[in-house]
């Protein structure tokens, strides 16, 4: 359970958007005890000085919108821990390790939260909002790496580090070792194979493109270039 916050003037004229940034924090903290249910909602409410009602109109989708919203406060917080000026000097591995590592660094002090999350977003009937999710998540990574694709390359590489980020999750719930040494250790290797991926796809894509292409040789034939 999360410490009262002191209720702010700056929430009396808030937008539902705002609300929502603001609770999303406090709500994670109690859903670790909790859950992710009204009583979370409402607890960060009281404290944020925020009218209950108002806060149930805030989160219309229940436990996913509220899940939703604390993985966005991960995301900006995430880009807070690793600024545009640290990412400047890195290669492209230690990008996506250092922003990997930073949202979970942010989700780290309610693990617990995070697994009843999982839980909630693992259910049938939310599996597409969390995939939806999952997905936004390795777009706000890529972006921040500097990734720039529009082609299939974009849509490669974040379905690949989703699949990552998923797996790297299901360690780092578990893991007791000293400083989170396993979870960094699994997340070194998927990620290495991340690029040796990328890298092998675009020497087939150079040499696919190299390769004679038989429609374009018989279009020559038929219609010679003069």
């Amino acid at each position: 359970m999360t410490d009262s916050i002191a209720p702010t003037a700056s929430l009396d004229d808030a937008t539902l958007d705002e609300i929502r940034a603001a609770l999303a924090p406090a709500i994670a903290s109690n859903a670790g005890f909790d859950g992710w249910g009204d009583a979370a909602r409402d607890m960060a409410a009281d404290g944020a000085g925020v009218d209950r009602d108002v806060a149930r109109l805030a989160f219309p989708g229940g436990a996913v919108d509220m899940i939703a919203a604390w993985f966005a406060h991960v995301d900006s917080n995430m880009l807070v821990r690793v600024p545009p000026e640290a990412r400047g000097t890195m290669k492209v591995r230690e990008k996506i390790t250092a922003l990997v590592g930073a949202r979970l660094a942010e989700t780290a002090p309610d693990r617990e939260a995070l697994r009843r999350a999982l839980a909630i977003l693992a259910l049938p009937q939310n599996a597409a909002r969390g995939v939806k999710l999952g997905w936004h998540a390795a777009d706000v990574i890529w972006r921040a790496a500097g990734d720039t694709a529009t082609d299939y390359n974009h849509y490669t590489k974040r379905a690949i580090l989703a699949g990552v980020y998923a797996a790297t999750v299901t360690v780092f719930i578990d893991d007791q070792s000293d400083g989170y040494a396993d979870t960094r250790a699994f997340l070194a290797r998927r990620i290495e194979g991340i690029l040796r991926f990328e890298t092998a796809k675009a020497k087939l894509v150079t040499k696919s493109e190299l390769r004679p292409s038989l429609s374009r040789f018989i279009g020559r034939l038929r219609y010679p270039a003069v």
